[in-house]
């Protein structure tokens, strides 16, 4: 005890000492706390309740003469108490125990009241004789049941068991200590509860033993762990359920299998008591009749308060605080200093270990511990002690801020503290990316290769979890460490930092290809989009391999063969990106992808990139054109393979020169011819569009001067004028003739009027073109389409062209037309002929008698007689064969409906101008329109009505 430590880790509460209130007259005999009060029990049968700070609450008359023990109840508010009343006869003993309900008050006076006493109950019974009290305990087991244990002078102990309050119980009596021939080292000194569970035992003490009895067996068994007591009632528990007693030589602790660990206090222990993990004690000095309260941290070795008292008559802890009452009615109450007192106090002493032992003693939040290693970490830093200082910080991680520890060693230069600082981060799962970044770069700096394997390579998952896996491998690449940072990559499955490793830093392609023909075909995918343009860079042969397999059915033959499948299968549109600088590259890979897969929901796209790269003049398109641009003139944009493996060689001379260009006007000529098949190939007859975008390609032939695809396409689409200013634009004569032989056939479908165009172009030449005119004239005349007199003036244009190349045909146009006129002429005397007959009968029929001489009926046959009905035309019919029209001929009427139908359709149309410029403008000859409607008298005719209106 005396090498022990001694702190003030309490201190008076109240101001000190307090006197006990004057309405406590008699002298206290028993106490107890609990539910906020302490209760208190005098010789005279009263019972006080006092509260906080010992101040007087109420006062009640519990037995006669004297209350010889009491204990509140925790679990309800009833006191149980045990004192001595009036003897009603001589065979009944004065002692009993009383329950009382302070939450029910009977009102005794007009200023007096008492708590309602639910059940006395005697003690002593004719199975149970009588016999001094030294020992008494209430349990409260699951209420309302108490187990009340009551210790004698004999060394029996007596318990009463149940529902005490409704007198529903049970006695029983166990046996301490009875064969003891000096009847004083059998009293019962000390009981104690032990609750474990289920499990319930009760220890007993008297001055010659330590009993342990097992009450969950029937009947209760009991067992002697001791054969030393104590002869006065200094016995307590522990929050460990070991069962603590006071000899004067030491302090003992009992387990249920014995006698444990002992502290050798001196002196007698005149009480004993546990509060939060302290042990309390009350020892009297013999040699100088002096007390002193003691509070002991047997944990860490320490007094935690030592004061000197006057003789103490009940120690109970309550509201927090433990209070001692005195014989002469004072009393103390102490309480525990708060933790950060404590705390300063061992810290100005430089106390930091026993602070830490006290935090953790004391089960202090992880916070305040990790404040308190943090403080003793600094003060061994403060003295250069590294390694000890690390070891407490180690301690603070998961409270502590990690910059502030990284920062003092990076100070102190001390790279192997912070490394195995930086490790426990990591162990617990704690490390951000820029500890991972530092704890890999102390490893390098290092070199210690060992210890960054066994962090990047364990087995126990420290490379999945306890760190971030692209700072590990920036780091390592940083530090030229490419095999680790290969490894994290793989283990991780971060496929693109693999293959970055393995193509920017390392160089290994094939070892890159083979890792993505390991890949899943969705991973390959994206690693391939990524670093597809190196590797077509270096391996365009074996790249294009993998996009085949990716793209096409290879990948998926083992997995289905639907159509299903197939559209979830990536475009080799998604990949044109890694061509970028290798156009003959993609054309190969299109080729082959397009020679394989003929009906890819990409084919549209797919042409129109094969088209602009089969059209363009050196093999390359808009985006490479800008990339190129840059490069100095005398590169050849997009060169083919074939001109690259030329430039190796003696480039100055003009033989390998003319040898490149060559080549490389060959390779074009194919490709264009390649274009060509391609337009044709992708729109096949039966579709109304192609598989390409028309407008795009038609734009590739004009920006690549490809007239042959050009005039495909403009064919394909009836733009047969387009075609005929290609063939214009080209000054291709003869090719423009058979155009228009082929395309301006009115009997084929064609469209004629191309002839007018190709006459106008001739005349507008500037240059002789005689052959060519008289053979556009030969199509013109054959099939009527341009007069002559537009001819002539069209012709006229060009000053190159004499009369004799139009000679024949105006010589033929002119007899052509002399027919026509005399035609015309003989059909103009036939029709004036036959206005003058019909006119002059008319006349006739106006002007002189008709004689019918028909003897017959024209309808039926039979000779004429009366009545008969006579026609001016002659037709001559009974009157019953007409019926009831008798004012038209039978005979003439269709004829002459038909006439006056035909004139009315006439008059009809003549009133629609739209029919009207129709027919003008689809006609050959507008005119002749125009003189087809004079001549049937409907232009020209005029409403008689609108002339009377005039």
């Amino acid at each position: 005890m005396y090498q022990w430590r001694k702190f003030e880790f309490f201190e008076g509460k109240y101001g000190g000492k307090i006197t006990m209130p004057e309405e406590i007259s008699g002298t206290i005999q028993c106490c107890s706390s609990g539910r906020g009060k302490v209760v208190v029990g005098c010789d005279d049968g009263t019972i006080s309740l006092l509260d906080r700070g010992l101040k007087f609450n109420y006062q009640f008359q519990a037995h006669s003469t004297t209350v010889l023990y009491l204990q509140q109840l925790k679990q309800r508010n009833y006191l149980v108490t045990v004192g001595e009343d009036e003897q009603l006869s001589s065979q009944s003993s004065a002692v009993c125990m009383k329950i009382f309900d302070l939450d029910k008050m009977q009102e005794e006076g007009p200023s007096t009241s008492t708590p309602d006493c639910v059940q006395i109950l005697r003690i002593f019974t004719n199975q149970f004789p009588e016999a001094k009290i030294t020992s008494f305990l209430v349990l409260e087991e699951a209420p309302p049941i108490l187990l009340v244990a009551i210790g004698l002078d004999n060394g029996s102990i007596y318990c009463i068991q149940g529902d005490i309050a409704r007198e529903r119980i049970k006695r029983f009596r166990l046996q301490a200590d009875s064969g003891h021939p000096d009847k004083s080292q059998s009293s019962i000194t000390g009981l104690e509860f032990r609750v474990d569970g289920q499990v319930l035992q009760l220890f007993a003490v008297t001055p010659s033993s330590v009993h342990l009895f097992n009450l969950h067996t029937q009947p209760p068994r009991g067992q002697i762990l001791d054969s030393i007591g104590s002869d006065v009632p200094s016995v307590a528990m522990s929050d460990r359920l070991e069962l603590i007693i006071g000899r004067p030589e030491a302090i003992y602790f009992y387990e249920v299998d014995g006698r444990g660990p002992c502290w050798a206090f001196e002196g007698e222990k005149k009480f004993l008591g546990w509060f939060r993990g302290y042990l309390l004690c009350v020892i009297a000095d013999l040699s100088t009749g002096k007390y002193s309260f003691n509070v002991y941290d047997l944990k860490n070795k320490l007094v935690a308060h030592s004061v000197p008292v006057k003789e103490v008559s009940h120690m109970l802890c309550e509201w927090g605080n433990i209070i001692l009452l005195m014989k002469d009615k004072s009393a103390i109450c102490i309480g525990e200093k708060d933790m950060e007192s404590k705390l300063d106090m061992l810290f100005k002493k430089s106390l930091y270990t026993v602070a830490i032992n006290i935090v953790q003693t004391q089960q202090a939040d992880a916070a305040a511990t990790a404040e308190v290693l943090r403080k003793y970490g600094d003060h061994l830093y403060s003295k250069q002690e590294y390694d000890q200082a690390m070891h407490q910080y180690i301690d603070t991680i998961g409270h502590l801020e990690p910059s502030y520890v990284i920062q003092k060693f990076l100070d102190a230069q001390r790279i192997y503290n912070l490394t195995n600082y930086l490790e426990k981060l990591h162990e617990k799962g704690l490390a951000s990316k820029d500890h991972t970044t530092l704890l890999l770069n102390c490893y390098t700096k290092l070199k210690d290769v060992d210890k960054l394997n066994l962090f990047i390579k364990s087995d126990d998952g420290i490379g999945e979890n306890k760190f971030d896996v692209e700072t590990a491998i920036r780091v390592c690449r940083a530090a030229g460490y490419h095999e680790h940072a290969m490894y994290v990559a793989k283990r991780a499955g971060k496929h693109e930092l693999y293959l970055k490793i393995l193509l920017e830093d390392l160089a290994r392609y094939e070892e890159a290809l083979q890792y993505i023909n390991s890949l899943e075909p969705s991973q390959a995918g994206v690693t391939v989009e990524e670093y597809g343009k190196i590797l077509i860079e270096h391996k365009p042969a074996e790249t294009i391999d993998i996009l085949m397999r990716l793209c096409t059915e290879e990948e998926s033959a083992r997995r289905s063969s639907s159509n299903t499948y197939m559209s979830m299968l990536p475009s080799p549109v998604d990949f044109i990106n890694i061509f970028v600088h290798h156009p003959q590259s993609l054309l190969e890979f299109l080729e082959k992808y397009t020679s394989k897969v003929k009906d890819s929901p990409a084919q549209g796209e797919i042409h129109n990139t094969l088209l602009e790269l089969y059209l363009s003049h050196d093999l390359d398109f808009p985006s490479i054109s800008q990339f190129n641009a840059s490069q100095s003139g005398d590169t050849v944009a997009g060169k083919t393979s074939n001109s690259a493996t030329i430039s190796n060689g003696r480039s100055n001379g003009k033989p390998i020169n003319d040898q490149r260009v060559a080549n490389e006007e060959k390779d074009r000529q194919e490709r264009r011819q390649k274009g060509l098949n391609l337009l044709k190939s992708a729109w096949p007859p039966e579709l109304d569009q192609p598989m390409y975008d028309v407008d795009l390609a038609i734009i590739l032939c004009e920006m690549n001067s490809f007239t042959e695809g050009l005039l495909y396409l403009y064919e394909k689409m009836k733009l047969y004028k387009e075609v005929v200013a290609c063939y214009m634009q080209a000054q291709d004569h003869e090719g423009l003739i058979a155009c228009c032989k082929r395309l301006g056939d009115v009997r084929k479908g064609g469209d004629p009027s191309l002839w007018a165009d190709v006459l106008k172009y001739f005349g507008e030449l500037g240059e002789d073109c005689s052959k060519e005119v008289k053979e556009v004239l030969t199509y013109i005349e054959r099939d009527d389409i341009v007069q002559p007199i537009v001819v002539l003036q069209t012709l006229s244009r060009n000053p190159c062209l004499t009369l004799s190349v139009i000679k024949d045909y105006i010589a033929r146009k002119l007899d052509h037309e002399s027919k026509l006129i005399e035609e015309d002429r003989r059909a103009i005397e036939k029709y004036q002929e036959e206005t003058s007959t019909m006119r002059r009968e008319i006349q006739d029929l106006q002007t002189n008698a008709r004689i019918f001489q028909l003897s017959k009926c024209t309808a039926c046959t039979f000779t004429l007689d009366l009545p008969a009905v006579h026609f001016l035309c002659m037709h001559s019919f009974h009157q019953r064969c007409l019926g009831d029209n008798e004012k038209e001929c039978p005979e003439c009427a269709p004829e002459y409906r038909s006439v006056m139908e035909t004139k009315r359709s006439l008059e009809q149309n003549s009133k629609s101008q739209d029919q009207f410029f129709q027919h003008v403008k689809s006609s050959k000859d507008g005119f002749s329109v125009i003189a087809e409607y004079f001549g049937k008298g409907i232009i020209s005719k005029t409403d008689i009505r609108q002339q009377a209106g005039a």
